[in-house]
């Protein structure tokens, strides 16, 4: 009977999944009757599921429910998810870069340099406490970038959806927000895989890291040469689920191939999305659509297994001090800096309240970078658990702050009192 143990297997993994996306499905729910962007809902009841689960059942249940084999290959799961979703996020920041504006770079610059800034200071501060469980042994020059990196994000899919919310798309803040959300999070990204190859500490690692750079971008030219072939379009035009597969294929096997190298498999994806020709008239397009809903589906399962196996042990180890710094630094680098960059722009000041406050929503992109770094070995559990909270918190308020700023606008001034003058005017024409 041991043909059935697969069998078997599958319909546990099945399972576990049906049961996932129900609970991603109850945080898109409870997200939308709060007002908040769904991927906040999905992220807050992924993360907490897991440990809420074993708080409630115990330890021997919880490994019963989930067994170890069980839980890899749900990582598997959730990381093919993940890679098939930053096809489409990377596709997205190539065809939303043309929205680019000379203001842009303006607030792009302060956006970015002021919250690598603070970043800076939040490595500082961990550097200072001297606790091993959220230092790690990481290379300084790779723990100070990625710490940087992961506090300058804004998540361009969660900001587009919460402009798309609030009427906000078509204005002149929401553009330029949006552009500059491009910008930042290409250069973020940029940063993050030299991080990540600073992380190696020697010239052999490196050179390894190089190569796999260089497997993935040659791995995305061989995807951008076979889409671009006449005949592959007419064929993807005529079949297009047909090409959402091999697409797909071709996007895990070159995702898997550079993890493998020694880099991380969310590099092999986002070179594979850039590489995928744009426009609205290019028959890749619902292709790559096809490619974005599928690994949306399955990202709560993502959420659930950072929930298992990052945050599960790091509750503990997380101090208020480090929570704390990590929100106030955060707030500040993206508030300070999306003002002033707003500004020297040519922005109003009310535009530029208003820019600030988006430009420090962060959503999913930045559980995406924190997964990097955690898989590279750069971060540790608790300081991931705390740029975490800070996602979720700043990414929260995104709405209820700009809620403010619009009441505040539409507040009507105090009439001024005219008795003085009226007075002065009759004493004049007397």
């Amino acid at each position: 009977m041991d043909f059935l143990q697969p069998l078997g297997h599958a319909a546990h993994l099945a399972a576990l999944l049906a049961v996932i996306l129900l609970l991603g499905r109850l945080g898109r729910s409870v997200a939308r009757r709060l007002r908040q962007p769904e991927v906040i809902g999905e992220i807050v009841v992924g993360l907490l599921s897991g440990p809420a689960v074993l708080r409630l059942l115990g330890q021997d249940t919880f490994d019963a429910v989930l067994p170890g084999s069980a839980l890899e290959a749900l990582k598997y799961v959730a990381k093919a998810g993940l890679v098939l979703f930053l096809v489409g996020l990377a596709h997205e920041l190539r065809v939303r870069s043309g929205a680019e504006r000379h203001s842009t770079l303006w607030l792009a610059a302060g956006s970015l340099f002021a919250p690598l800034f603070a970043g800076t200071l939040l490595a500082g501060f961990v550097l200072l406490q001297d606790d091993p469980a959220v230092r790690g042994d990481a290379p300084l020059p790779a723990f100070v970038l990625m710490v940087a990196v992961t506090m300058s994000i804004t998540a361009v899919p969660v900001l587009a959806r919460i402009l798309a919310d609030r009427g906000m798309s078509t204005t002149s803040a929401g553009r330029l927000a949006l552009a500059a959300a491009v910008v930042i999070d290409s250069v973020g990204w940029l940063l993050c895989m030299l991080a990540i190859s600073l992380n190696t500490g020697s010239a052999t690692g490196f050179l390894h890291s190089v190569l796999g750079i260089g497997f993935g971008a040659a791995g995305a030219l061989a995807v951008r040469f076979g889409v671009r072939v006449a005949a592959v379009g007419r064929a993807c035009a005529l079949r297009p689920r047909t090409a959402t597969v091999l697409l797909g294929a071709a996007a895990l096997a070159v995702a898997w191939t550079v993890e493998q190298l020694g880099m991380t498999a969310i590099l092999g994806a986002a070179l594979v999305g850039l590489a995928i020709p744009s426009g609205d008239d290019s028959p890749w397009t619902p292709v790559v659509a096809n490619l974005t809903r599928a690994g949306r589906t399955l990202v709560p399962a993502f959420f659930v297994v950072t929930g298992i196996t990052v945050l599960n042990q790091a509750f503990s180890q997380l101090s208020w001090a480090l929570l704390g710094t990590t929100l106030v630094l955060a707030c500040a680098g993206k508030g300070v800096g999306g003002y002033l960059g707003a500004r020297l722009g040519g922005q109003p000041r009310d535009a530029s309240r208003r820019i600030a406050v988006l430009m420090n929503s962060r959503g999913l992109t930045e559980l995406i970078v924190l997964q990097a770094g955690f898989s590279a070995g750069i971060l540790t559990a608790p300081l991931v658990l705390a740029l975490t909270l800070m996602a979720v918190a700043t990414t929260a308020a995104t709405g209820p702050l700009l809620g403010l700023l619009d009441r505040g606008a539409s507040r009507p001034e105090p009439a001024r009192t005219l008795e003085p003058v009226a007075v002065a005017a009759e004493g004049g024409t007397r």
